[in-house]
């Protein structure tokens, strides 16, 4: 299945650099452009967008506040920080308002694409050069309760052996190949993970069993 995507980049440069990157990818339908989060805004309300490359400073209106408004009009859709910055702050609030990747710039094309494809498919990523960040981060946020560490879950092996390859990026699709399992069972599992964690997203499952020691 293909997919479209949306750049929203101010930089000229850079956006150029990021469609001739998507150009040609055989899972890649439409390319669009936006230079504001209001033309970005704009672009999604007349086309059906899959996926948003979002960077963060972004001129009036940040990425921030658009990846808020697209995830709250529509959850299916999956946003992807890319952007220079590294600041805990920015990047705590970029998981808040529901990004589901945050990657760096300096990041390699053709991992991107792996990433882009990932997350399309349901996977949760962040680079890891902010791993550190994130982790630290929800030690102290009431997002992330802290709990005991032996406190049971009631996961079954199963659903620990793919909450274990969640937290290392696998998508659903991967997750089913890996496991030779259909993907609507690798699905079924994976509500029923997020059902018992209490948690509302794939990302929050993963952070949750890292800072547990769950798996």
């Amino acid at each position: 299945m293909k997919i479209n995507i949306l750049i929203v980049e101010d930089h000229e440069l850079t956006r150029f650099g990021l469609k001739t990157t998507f150009e040609g990818v055989d899972y890649i339908d439409n390319i669009y452009e936006a230079e504001s989060a209001e033309k970005a805004l704009e672009i999604f309300k007349e086309n059906p967008i899959d996926v948003v490359i979002m960077d963060l400073g972004l001129p009036n209106m940040n990425g921030i506040e658009a990846t808020k408004q697209i995830r709250s009009s529509n959850k299916d859709v999956k946003v992807i920080i890319l952007t220079s910055h590294n600041d805990e702050k920015e990047v705590m609030n970029s998981l808040k308002a529901g990004a589901n990747a945050y990657c760096s710039k300096e990041i390699n094309p053709q991992r991107l694409l792996e990433v882009v494809q990932s997350v399309a498919d349901g996977a949760a990523w962040f680079d890891p050069s902010i791993a550190h960040i994130v982790l630290k981060a929800t030690t102290t946020s009431s997002k992330f309760d802290s709990e005991a560490g032996d406190k049971d879950y009631e996961l079954t092996s199963r659903e620990k052996q793919i909450l274990k390859l969640m937290t290392e990026g696998y998508s659903n699709m991967e997750i089913a190949q890996l496991l030779v399992i259909s993907i609507n069972t690798t699905k079924a599992h994976v509500a029923s993970i997020l059902q018992k964690l209490e948690v509302d997203d794939r990302l929050q499952a993963a952070l949750k069993a890292l800072k547990n020691n769950i798996v």
